[in-house]
């Protein structure tokens, strides 16, 4: 009897588990934009966000040695996804002076859609959980 029941609450288990991962939130972007993405990264962003956008090293919260903050992780791991994509369009367009970092604006250098592409980048690192807590906040929109 007790065996029947370990069987069903690993069956139990396992599909969750497998209900989970069919649920994983659809995401607003393609994987061309991903790309792109990428790409326009690599040129404009990476040096100090880091090529995984992981962020530099060190504690991203801690002030450095002139006052500003440092880069932080884009992948998920800090707070870039506590915020929509109206605001991280706001810090790609104007900097991140407003926020206590040294980010210069990209709103004459990087077109409005090559903006999107490169937040579709640094989202595609995000886990699913990641992601759909960012939608129940809105993020989308």
């Amino acid at each position: 009897m007790f065996r029947h029941f370990i069987l069903l609450a690993s069956l139990f288990i396992v599909s969750c588990d497998e209900d989970r991962k069919s649920s994983a939130p659809a995401r607003w972007y393609s994987q061309d934009q991903v790309a792109l993405g990428a790409t326009l990264f690599s040129a404009n962003c990476a040096i100090c966000h880091g090529k995984e956008a992981q962020g530099s090293a060190g504690d991203w919260k801690k002030r450095l040695d002139d006052g500003s903050l440092p880069p932080p992780p884009l992948n998920g791991s800090a707070h870039a996804w506590h915020h929509p994509i109206s605001m991280l369009l706001q810090v790609i367009n104007e900097g991140g002076a407003s926020f206590g970092g040294m980010m210069p604006g990209f709103s004459d250098i990087l077109q409005d859609d090559d903006k999107l592409a490169v937040i579709a980048y640094f989202q595609n690192y995000w886990t699913d959980e990641v992601y759909y807590r960012w939608e129940l906040m809105g993020g989308a929109n």
